[in-house]
């Protein structure tokens, strides 16, 4: 990378988001973790970065709030000379449920938290990206290609994701801004846990995912940081609106 500027990485201090910023500080892009409530871990990551020697910091940002999330991002560009990408990392727990079992209220604030986020970050960063031509990736789900039941929280909001993904690639691509985005697959790590801990993700439940992915195994947030790191890279400099399955081959 040329050294102008950070990727920011919102969801900075989570599983998919930490992996992404270790990977892309490897590649040398300088990364700034945005955290809303994981103050502790996007510190602590971004400390262990820079005494890697990678230019790294942890942000505060609330996505919910269109200004602050405006505010914040000019704030970072002016700071550290410029936004030379996003990655949209972020995402509330989701509770998996059939649809006729979704108060129409959680469904609400799903994707408020989600979608609205995700639009904030990019809304906000894009004046940035044109100016340094630099790239976006969204994460999305594998699901958007093979559809799990219980699994509409988290489709829902990706699916919306996913096509303002492919907005901004037709409309800024004559500015240099690529964007992408990645189909996640079932990770063993990241929220595997927390879903384990609330009985969504049972051994029998686990067992029978595995037989429905081809590499018969479930992916890590580690190998999901690859994928964006090479949409980030100029090895993808003409690749824009795509969804890149990263999924051991669910949704095939």
């Amino acid at each position: 990378m040329d050294g102008t500027g950070v990727v920011l990485i919102t969801g900075g201090s989570g599983g998919i988001g930490a992996a992404t910023a270790r990977r892309l500080a490897q590649d040398g892009w300088g990364v700034a973790l945005a955290w809303r409530s994981g103050r502790e871990r996007a510190e602590t990551l971004a400390a262990e970065l820079r005494g890697d020697g990678a230019r790294a910091l942890a942000l505060p940002l609330d996505l919910s709030d269109a200004e602050a999330t405006a505010a914040a991002v000019d704030a970072l560009a002016e700071a550290q000379g410029g936004l030379a990408g996003l990655v949209t990392a972020h995402g509330p727990f989701i509770r998996m449920a059939h649809v006729s079992a979704i108060p129409p209220e959680q469904f609400r604030r799903t994707m408020e938290d989600d979608v609205f986020g995700a639009y904030h970050a990019i809304h906000a960063a894009l004046p940035h990206l044109r100016r340094s031509r630099g790239p976006l990736v969204a994460m999305a789900t594998a699901a958007l290609g093979r559809y799990p039941a219980t699994d509409m929280l988290s489709v829902a909001p990706k699916a919306a994701i996913a096509a303002l993904v492919r907005g901004v690639a037709v409309e800024e691509g004559r500015f240099g801004v690529r964007a992408n985005a990645v189909g996640v697959g079932m990770l063993s790590d990241g929220m595997f846990d927390a879903l384990q801990a609330a009985g969504h993700f049972t051994e029998s439940f686990v067992e029978k995912s595995r037989a429905n992915i081809a590499l018969r195994r479930l992916g890590t947030a580690a190998e999901i940081a690859s994928v964006a790191a090479f949409l980030m890279s100029p090895e993808a400099a003409y690749v824009t609106g795509q969804l890149l399955m990263a999924d051991g081959g669910y949704a095939v």
